[in-house]
């Protein structure tokens, strides 16, 4: 990190610019800080210190890679286990008036400050590995913000809005982690659903639904798995079934209908594109012979 970036703490806790405000300090010896609350949204980034944070009615013994997400109007503070080594931290305030933009705009995009608030909790742990990835991103915003290139001030809220999406996966993906065992069993359930429900809806809400996991998830194991979307799967697997019933002859006007197409003109021109010809041509180019009788 350098040690140009960082600014001295002042105990200013209001906003001066409109939308957002990110810091990064660098502090020895800092003195005792008062509880105190404000009317924004506080995302915080702990690099080092001897530090026990207080909110609400919550302490949490701070470690590398921490990070903290503080809802407007809730009491808090740091507390000093020692006042001689370095106390280093990331600090991004958050106006209400930018994150109703952002949650009237997608509600996900604010799911992990969502998340904190139902659930009263308000610190959460990373790897090492995230925690790095996570401090990248934010020097890299500092220097954007601060360093006065051409078009940051159409930048910046660009530049939020990509870390604050960065943490909602972070969040997520911690919450909804699962055992290798339980996703390849997840995945194998997925495919023997989709084998057997070609004619049904196979959309994602509808096996969200049924396996009780979100989308998100579903796509995710499923793209991992079989290096597809799953939507790109169910077609192969609808055209296959469509493919094996032309050719038992059966009536070509039907089996559109029988695995899941919406009309012949989309089963038509997937059919073609997957094969080459049409569900017509098709059927000519692989009809058996008539019955012969090679009796002698």
């Amino acid at each position: 990190m350098k040690k140009s970036l960082s600014i001295n703490f002042t105990t200013r806790q209001y906003m001066q610019s409109g939308d957002f405000e990110l810091f990064y300090y660098n502090d020895v010896n800092l003195d005792h800080v008062s509880t105190h609350q404000h009317d924004y949204y506080e995302f915080y980034f702990f690099l080092e210190g001897n530090v026990t944070y207080e909110i609400a009615d919550k302490c949490y013994v701070l470690e590398y890679g921490d990070y903290l997400l503080i809802p407007p109007g809730l009491p808090h503070r740091p507390v000093f286990g020692d006042h001689e080594g370095s106390y280093r931290r990331f600090v991004l305030w958050i106006s209400q008036s930018f994150y109703r933009r952002l949650r009237s705009h997608d509600q996900d995009m604010t799911y992990a400050v969502d998340y904190a608030q139902g659930h009263q909790t308000y610190r959460f742990h990373t790897d090492y590995i995230t925690a790095q990835d996570i401090l990248g991103r934010l020097t890299d915003m500092v220097e954007e913000l601060s360093g006065g290139r051409p078009f940051s001030r159409q930048a910046a809220p660009l530049a939020v809005m990509s870390f604050l999406v960065h943490i909602n996966r972070i969040l997520y993906d911690s919450l909804h982690q699962k055992s290798a065992v339980y996703e390849n069993v997840l995945y194998l359930n997925i495919c023997d659903y989709v084998n057997r429900h070609l004619d049904e809806d196979l959309s994602l809400d509808t096996l969200a639904a049924f396996f009780y996991v979100s989308k998100y998830h579903i796509a995710h194991i499923f793209k991992d798995n079989m290096g597809i979307p799953l939507h790109q799967y169910i077609l192969k697997k609808r055209l296959q079934a469509s493919k094996n019933a032309i050719l038992s002859d059966q009536p070509i006007s039907r089996v559109f209908q029988q695995y899941g197409f919406r009309d012949y003109t989309s089963f038509f021109r997937a059919f073609k594109k997957e094969y080459g010809v049409s569900p017509k041509e098709f059927r000519e180019q692989h009809r058996l012979p008539e019955q012969q009788d090679f009796t002698i």
